[in-house]
């Protein structure tokens, strides 16, 4: 009588590690989905502060604006590549995450 239970305690355990696997994988997806929404809301942000200062100026000086903007942004995103990405998410030496700031994958250098 006691070997069908086990089997089923037996397979209840699996299940409930089946089901936390499941959740983990479920938060990463919307980490994720949630990371590139804002991402794009500053995508966004960016463009309609362009258009916000090209219709402050004289038509002259429109381009002007528009290709300072795309410089920032452009900027931005080479400083992010270098130095923001291995601060904000870089593990130290020891491999454990670092409270304050990473020392590693400058340039995502091992991120693949």
């Amino acid at each position: 009588m006691s070997a069908p239970n086990d089997q089923l305690v037996a397979q209840l355990e699996a299940l409930e590690m089946k089901l936390k696997t499941a959740k983990a994988d479920y938060s990463e997806s919307l980490d994720t989905i949630w990371m590139l929404v804002c991402a794009m809301l500053v995508f966004f942000m960016h463009s309609g502060f362009s258009l916000l200062e090209a219709g402050c100026v004289r038509f002259k000086n429109t381009q002007n604006i528009l290709a300072k903007n795309l410089i920032v942004v452009t900027l931005g995103f080479l400083c992010w590549y270098f130095i923001g990405y291995p601060l904000a998410f870089g593990v130290t030496t020891a491999r454990a995450p670092n409270k304050f700031a990473g020392s590693n994958n400058f340039a995502m250098d091992g991120f693949f």
